[in-house]
């Protein structure tokens, strides 16, 4: 058995935060992280960040932010984000501290639970560590689960927390949104008699508008891509299936009966927008790199394997949606040849085939703990005692499923493609309470949880962008540093002294 006052669980930025904090605070420290890299999206493709207002941009978030800009020697937010590998050399740095140990290939699956506190968690190895707190900074929230802290999964109901945004939504236009009179159907591309549904299209009835259907954002790997001399050339993959791509063909055939030639930049999302001329591709549009086929729902609660099925489903498409799009004749010929100057950054992922590490889990668990942030809170700021951190993105519901229906606006009903989920509403700065990063105290009463942290499937839209994420496992470490000192449970914590804390380490509290 292994022993730290500490134990983080995830290398995500929060997790490296969380373990900064904690170490800079005194305690001895432990982050395990079943990769071999640290920094989560933040270095595994996300290079543009979505910031919100840079007001609310305080403590590790702030720093991390600064030393980016020193790293190329120009003014905080010159650039939208870091290049990956100059984002990871920060996090980096950052744990090169005598009191922080980092093991990577550490995937924990157990939790040894005792009178209600964790007293150690088992890794794949065997390998037992144990702590006085942990906190659990993983994208799917494994350790709150091995704990039996009660979690949420997905799209809840609006009569739940009484949210007008809630739950299923209603398919509506928009630069999101599938283009009508498409067919979902294999056999038949007028799409009037029923049967076999394409790839890439999930067949399972829409849930009545408003209902809780369990339905989480899809994920995708955001790619890192460069016109430079150097790029590596994107290859057709061994297992590239022609027929996985037959809706962006019927997609670009509809585009061309009404004229339209997509612009190739919006396709992958892409502006030069990260130094050394890379770019940042993003899910833009009905037919992106987010896979949207209903896979991510199993993703929060499977098993490692499972898991593991779904990254590669999901890098796969990546990959492959690279080659459609700069290959297959069904594409404009405009198209193929703008995206065919483009290729992976040889600086960039060398250990991963030049592409991310880390997929795009958009949401995953949500704990249910002592406070339950809803759309309320951020779109009319309630006012807390215990603010720990301050959070400001607009709620972005990124599509959640790609299905179809069928339209009766017709001489007869025809099966349509359609999309559903996006959303996106802006929201003034608001604050974080502690009490949404920690467990009820009958349920576990030492661990903390800044990024799969206690709000509804609305709120968690918002709360769950990178610098956020950066400055609750700043809060997260420094509670957790603290709770050990003083041997109190994590919801005893002096408040008012962490409060306190953050604010001389620069965290924002009040705008």
């Amino acid at each position: 058995m292994t022993d730290a006052e500490v134990v983080v669980v995830g290398a995500t930025s929060a997790g490296v935060c969380a373990a900064v904090a904690a170490a800079e605070a005194g305690a001895s420290v432990v982050l395990l992280e079943p990769g071999q890299h640290v920094g989560g999206m933040t270095s595994g493709g996300l290079g543009y960040t979505d910031v919100g207002d840079v007001r609310v941009l305080g403590g590790m978030a702030a720093r991390f932010r600064e030393d980016v800009a020193a790293h190329y020697g120009v003014a905080v937010g010159t650039w939208a984000g870091p290049e990956p590998h100059v984002a990871e050399g920060v996090f980096r740095r950052w744990l090169d501290h005598p009191r922080v140990r980092v093991e990577h290939g550490a995937a924990v699956r157990s939790a040894e639970v005792v009178d209600g506190a964790i007293r150690s968690v088992t890794t794949a190895d065997g390998r037992r560590w144990s702590g006085g707190a942990f906190v659990d900074a993983t994208y799917e929230g494994d350790l709150l689960a091995l704990a039996g802290v009660p979690f949420a999964v997905g799209r809840e109901d609006r009569s739940l927390h009484g949210e007008t945004l809630a739950g299923r939504r209603e398919p509506v236009p928009g630069r999101h949104a599938f283009p009508g009179w498409v067919s979902p159907f294999v056999d038949d591309p007028a799409g009037e008699v029923a049967g076999a549904v394409l790839p890439q299209v999930r067949d399972r009835p829409l849930a009545p508008v408003g209902s809780g259907d369990g339905g989480v954002m899809s994920y995708g790997y955001r790619l890192c891509l460069t016109t430079a001399p150097d790029r590596v050339p994107v290859e057709r993959r061994a297992g590239y299936d022609e027929a996985y791509w037959e809706l962006g063909r019927r997609l670009f055939r509809h585009w061309e009966r009404e004229g339209r030639v997509p612009e190739a930049g919006r396709l992958l999302g892409l502006e030069p927008n990260l130094p050394g001329g890379k770019a940042d591709g993003n899910s833009l549009g009905p037919f992106s790199l987010s896979v949207l086929d209903g896979s991510a729902w199993e993703y929060p609660t499977a098993g490692p394997d499972r898991r593991e099925e779904i990254r590669l489903h999901h890098l796969h498409h990546a990959q492959d949606f690279l080659w459609f799009l700069t290959h297959d004749p069904a594409v404009p010929a405009p198209v193929r040849r703008e995206l065919a100057r483009w290729g992976l950054p040889a600086d960039e992922f060398a250990d991963t085939d030049h592409l991310p590490h880390q997929l795009y889990v958009r949401e995953a668990r949500r704990m249910v703990g002592e406070v339950v942030l809803t759309e309320h809170d951020l779109r009319r700021p309630a006012r807390w005692h215990d603010v720990v951190a301050m959070g400001s993105y607009h709620l972005d519901v990124r599509e959640v499923q790609r299905t179809w229906r069928w339209v009766h606006e017709h001489p007869r009903p025809v099966g349509m493609v359609v999309t559903e989920g996006y959303l996106s509403v802006p929201v003034p700065p608001y604050p974080v309470p502690y009490r949404a990063l920690v467990p009820r105290w009958e349920d576990c009463r030492n661990l903390l949880v800044p990024v799969c942290v206690s709000a509804s499937h609305v709120a968690f839209s918002s709360v769950r962008m990178e610098p956020q994420y950066q400055m609750l496992g700043h809060a997260a470490g420094l509670a957790a540093a603290h709770a050990v000192a003083s041997g109190r449970d994590v919801q005893a914590v002096d408040v008012a002294a962490l409060q306190d804390a953050l604010r001389a380490q620069g965290q924002v509290l009040a705008v």
